[in-house]
């Protein structure tokens, strides 16, 4: 009600005439008079005598009240803001009361405190900790729980638990993933991150990789780059031996003189020592990154590499010739390139940043180092990347916290303390998805894998990332045209079924997505 229908009585009449009811002036006290009667009527006599004064019992009966002008001195306004007072007690008492029951019936903490999941994949918890404890402390109400999860299977678990509403709220995906996750993929508005900004901060690569159809879908936290692998100890050995320099290749012909020279034999003509590690597909880690390599760098198109046949052929005979021509450098019959090269058996490996920590790992005394892979003379350098990035789901019941965090995660801050709790625990941390902070690491062991990442694209024939979907598929597709080259089998039938493979796996995630 209005203040004045509580607190006001209704307006008295006007004038001097009294309201109905009322003695034109007040009665004559009970104690001091006897009544008198009204001009109308006889006075009655006094049967006992003037002297005495008149009984209350004789007492004229009570005033009548105007009910119109008097009816709020039946509530005075003590009782009445007594009872306005009780109302909001309870109601009070009510709403606190609702407050502490609607969040669980939401299936919520009645704190007030959301939780965020994070799925990641190769950091541990206690590394994470170090970005998530900061956020938490400039959020209180927002906790971040950060699960490590295994790579095998994990796609076909983020997809599975996200499509069912047990999924993560945040996760980690690889930059090639978007066809089999688009379903699934929450845009980040601009109040996370503008277009502007994202190009600002990170590479030319991210920018094609996460930018679908005007909305970002993942920030980045590292970049990789393909990089060669070179033995110095073998360098050495070999240099001395012949009498030479075997300089460390920067072009394809010095890789092709250099990787013949570093080959050794023993009188069976058997390889004891290899060159370099590609030429065929299964003992050779990072195949498909290598042949990825060689398609980017002779002019073909990764989104539609069905146009361009001859190419894709030229790129796949370069690439099993270092293992088909008579002066071969890898066969089929040595180990895994990796141990090949950890065991000092290989001169020049092609890896990533993580297989550096494999590396040592496996011979801590061997001495290497990472340079820039091999271009084409005739072409601008171009480089092949292979990241991982942060995604929010787009069934998230936490949209907002979840893109709090996000906007957390594209800090540069956030991303050197990160890599700064990562070096804690090995050689270096993740290379920084941040060109801005690529100086940082200069004469470093992980400058060379920024340093390629402005020149670098992305490939769906890529190795590691245990997708068990376009990737793996591919892969498969694109190793049968190797061994197809390698065997009996024409070129042109290897090259026809790598196209039909192809069209095949990215039609089936253009029309499912969420796969």
């Amino acid at each position: 009600m209005e203040e004045g229908t509580i607190f006001k009585a209704q307006d008295a009449p006007v004038g001097n005439t009294p309201p109905v009811g009322i003695p034109a002036s007040p009665p004559t006290p009970i104690n001091t008079a006897p009544v008198q009667p009204l001009p109308s009527q006889p006075k009655p006599p006094d049967p006992i005598g003037s002297q005495f004064p008149t009984p209350p019992s004789a007492a004229p009966p009570p005033i009548p009240v105007d009910h119109g002008a008097g009816e709020f001195s039946k509530f005075p306004l003590k009782k009445i803001f007594k009872i306005f007072l009780g109302l909001l007690v309870i109601l009070g008492i009510l709403f606190v009361i609702f407050a502490l029951l609607a969040p669980r019936l939401r299936g919520e903490k009645s704190t007030g405190l959301v939780t965020i999941t994070y799925w990641g994949l190769w950091e541990d918890q206690n590394v994470m900790n170090s970005i998530t404890s900061d956020f938490e402390k400039e959020n209180p109400n927002i906790k971040i729980e950060y699960s490590k999860e295994d790579p095998k299977n994990y796609r076909e678990k983020l997809n599975a638990r996200i499509e069912n509403g047990t999924g993560p709220d945040i996760f980690r995906f690889h930059n090639t993933w978007y066809p089999m996750l688009s379903g699934v993929l929450l845009p980040l508005p601009k109040e996370t991150i503008e277009k502007q900004e994202f190009a600002d901060k990170y590479y030319k690569v991210a920018k094609e990789d996460l930018i679908k159809n005007g909305a970002i879908y993942g920030i980045p936290l590292e970049i990789d780059t393909l990089s060669l692998f070179v033995s110095t100890d073998l360098f050495d050995s070999a240099s001395k031996e012949q009498g030479t320099v075997i300089n460390v290749p920067t072009t394809w012909q010095e890789f092709i003189d250099s990787s013949a020279k570093l080959t050794k034999r023993d009188e069976n003509e058997k390889i004891i020592i290899a060159g370099a590690g590609l030429g065929v597909f299964e003992n050779v880690l990072h195949a498909p990154d290598i042949i990825s390599l060689l398609f980017v760098q002779n002019g073909v198109d990764m989104k539609d590499i069905t146009k361009s046949g001859t190419k894709i052929l030229d790129a796949l005979i370069f690439y099993t010739n270092f293992s088909l021509v008579e002066n071969n450098v890898w066969d089929s019959t040595l180990d895994n390139s990796l141990q090949a090269f950890a065991g000092g058996k290989l001169a020049m490996f092609f890896g990533y940043s993580w297989d550096y920590f494999a590396i040592k790992a496996l011979n801590p005394n061997l001495n290497f180092k990472v340079v820039p892979v091999p271009q084409l003379l005739s072409t601008e350098k171009v480089n092949i990347a292979s990241y991982w990035a942060e995604g929010v789901s787009a069934k998230t019941k936490h949209q907002k916290e979840a893109l709090l965090f996000m906007k957390f995660l594209a800090k540069p801050e956030t991303q050197e303390k990160l890599y700064a709790e990562e070096s804690k625990t090995r050689l270096f941390g993740e290379p920084y998805s941040n060109k801005n902070l690529a100086e940082k690491l200069k004469n470093t062991d992980s400058f060379i894998f920024v340093d390629q990442a402005n020149t670098a694209v992305s490939s769906p024939f890529v190795s590691g990332t245990f997708d068990n979907g376009l990737n793996d598929k591919l892969n498969n597709y694109l190793k049968d045209a190797v061994n197809g080259i390698l065997g009996n089998t024409s070129d042109e039938t290897s090259l026809d079924g790598l196209f039909k493979g192809y069209s095949q796996v990215l039609g089936q995630y253009a029309t499912a997505p969420s796969q």
